[in-house]
C-alpha cells in the first residue's frame, strides 16, 4: 500500500458532502440572500490546540475560497434527478460560477483557550465551509499529533487497513446489507478516505449505494449520496422566529420546498431536529405517502424503529414500501443487529460515517459545525439526545414549548376525534 504523504491543496468539491450542493441550490431558490453564521465547536474533552496550528488552518482554508472550478461545475451539471431530468439546474450553476465563499476565521477563544471557526455570509454560500472545515480540521490535527508523537503512518494505515478488511469480509457474507459512505467531515485524512472508497468499490460493490464525497464519487465513478442536514430546518424555523411566527412553522415549510425541488429522488427527512415526535405529528399523511425515507440521527435507533413503523402502519401505509436510513454512530456490529432486526418489517440502509473513515486505532475527534444565527437570529436544534441540543437555553426553552404545544394540541385532536 503506498501513499503519498504530503499535504496538497484540493478542490473544494474534495472537502464537501453532497448534501451541501443539494441545501445550497434549494437555499438559492427560496433564501438567497440570508445571512447565515455557522460556528465550529470541539465537543471533546482534549483541546485541538495541542495540534491544529491556527495560521496553519487558516491558510489550508483560505485556499478552498476561490469556490467550485469549471470542471466541478461541469460534474455537478451531469447529475441526473427526478425524470432523468438535471439535478441541478442551470440558473443555480451559474451562481456558483466565479462565485468566492465568504471569509473564515480561525482564531484561538479567549475563554476556551481552544481553536474557534466562524463563517458569516450569503446561505446558499456559507454553506460549503461546514464539511470543508471538519474534513480539514480532523486532517491536521492527526497529521501533526502522528509527526509529533514519532509514530509510523504506515503502520497506522496498515492497522487501518487490517480493520477495513474485516468490514469488507462481513460486508461480502451480507449481501442484504446497503450502506453509504458518509464519512466525509469525520474522515482521518482525504488521502484516506480516497483508498477506503476505492477498496469498497472494487470488493464489495454490491453493499455500496453511494458515496459523500462529492469528488471522490466522481472519481471513483459512483453515485454521490446526501439530502439534507439539521441545517435546513434549523434555518427555516429560525427565519419564522425573526418574524414572529412559531418557529416550528418553518419545519414543513422546508419540507414542502425541498420536495416541490426534488421530489421523490432525494425525499429522506431527517427526523430529529426538533425532537422526532414532533415531526411525526408534523409531517402530514400525504408527506408521508410522498417521501421514501426517513432518517435516524440521535436516541435509541431500535425504538425509532418501532415508532416509524407504527407511523406508517397508522396512516395505512407499507412500511416494506418505505425504508429507514440509519447514521448515528455506526459501527459494525450495530449494523448487522439493526439489519437483523428490521428484516421483513421494512427496509433499512446505513449512512455510515466515522468507523468507516476514521478506524485506524487514533481516537477520533468529536467536532461539529452549525448554523447557528439567521440574520442575527439564533437557531436550535433539539434533538432526540438530550445532551446534543444546541442554542441558547432560553431559545431552546421556547422551542421546548412550542413542540410541547404541538404534541398536546394533536393528543387533545385524538382524543375528541375518539370520543365522537
Amino acid at each position: 500500500m503506498a501513499f503519498d504523504t504530503g499535504y496538497k491543496k484540493r478542490k473544494l468539491s474534495a472537502g464537501l458532502d453532497f448534501y451541501k450542493p443539494t441545501m445550497s441550490q434549494v437555499e438559492f431558490h427560496n433564501n438567497p440572500d440570508e445571512q447565515v453564521e455557522f460556528t465550529f465547536k470541539n465537543r471533546g474533552k482534549e483541546k485541538l490546540t495541542q495540534y491544529v496550528d491556527v495560521e496553519v488552518l487558516q491558510t489550508r482554508l483560505d485556499a478552498y475560497k476561490t469556490g467550485f472550478d469549471d470542471e466541478e461545475i461541469e460534474y455537478l451539471g451531469t447529475l441526473l434527478g427526478q425524470e432523468d431530468k438535471p439535478l441541478f439546474d442551470s440558473e443555480y450553476l451559474e451562481y456558483l460560477r466565479n462565485r468566492e465563499l465568504p471569509s473564515v476565521n480561525v482564531v484561538i477563544d479567549p475563554e476556551t483557550k481552544d481553536i474557534a471557526i466562524t463563517a458569516e455570509g450569503d446561505w446558499p454560500m456559507v454553506t460549503f465551509w461546514e464539511t470543508v472545515v471538519m474534513s480539514e480540521v480532523n486532517e491536521l490535527y492527526f497529521e501533526t499529533k502522528i509527526a509529533e508523537e514519532g509514530l509510523d503512518i504506515m503502520d497506522i494505515y496498515d492497522e487501518g487497513d487490517r480493520r477495513l478488511s474485516d468490514k469488507i469480509e462481513l460486508l461480502k457474507s451480507r449481501p442484504d446489507i446497503k450502506f453509504a459512505d458518509f464519512g466525509t467531515r469525520r474522515r482521518f485524512s482525504y488521502r484516506w478516505h480516497n483508498h477506503v472508497v476505492e477498496r469498497l468499490v472494487n470488493e464489495c460493490p454490491g453493499n455500496l449505494l453511494g458515496v459523500s464525497c462529492v469528488e471522490l464519487a466522481n472519481d471513483h465513478g459512483v453515485d454521490p449520496i446526501g439530502t439534507f442536514a439539521h441545517e435546513m430546518p434549523m434555518v427555516y424555523a429560525a427565519l419564522a422566529d425573526s418574524k414572529g411566527k412559531n418557529p416550528l412553522d418553518g419545519h414543513n415549510e422546508m419540507l414542502r420546498d425541498w420536495h416541490d425541488h426534488y421530489g421523490e429522488n432525494l425525499s429522506t427527512a431527517l427526523t430529529d431536529t426538533f425532537g422526532s415526535e414532533f415531526f411525526f405529528t408534523d409531517m402530514t399523511a400525504e408527506q408521508a405517502k410522498q417521501w421514501k425515507s426517513l432518517r435516524h440521527d440521535s436516541g435509541d435507533p431500535i425504538d425509532f424503529g418501532n415508532r416509524v413503523i407504527e407511523f406508517y402502519q397508522d396512516k395505512a401505509i407499507d412500511p416494506l414500501d418505505k425504508t429507514i436510513v440509519f447514521s448515528d454512530g455506526l459501527d459494525v456490529d450495530t449494523i448487522v443487529q439493526l439489519a437483523d432486526c428490521f428484516k421483513g418489517r421494512i427496509n433499512v440502509v446505513f449512512g455510515w460515517g466515522t468507523t468507516l473513515t476514521n478506524d485506524l486505532g487514533q481516537k477520533p475527534l468529536n467536532i461539529v459545525m452549525k448554523a447557528t444565527k439567521v440574520n442575527d437570529t439564533d437557531t436550535v436544534k433539539l434533538s432526540d439526545a438530550e445532551g446534543k441540543h444546541t442554542g441558547p437555553q432560553e431559545k431552546v426553552e421556547q422551542y421546548q414549548y412550542a413542540v410541547a404545544v404541538a404534541l398536546g394540541a394533536v393528543a387533545n385532536k385524538q382524543v375528541i376525534e375518539g370520543i365522537a
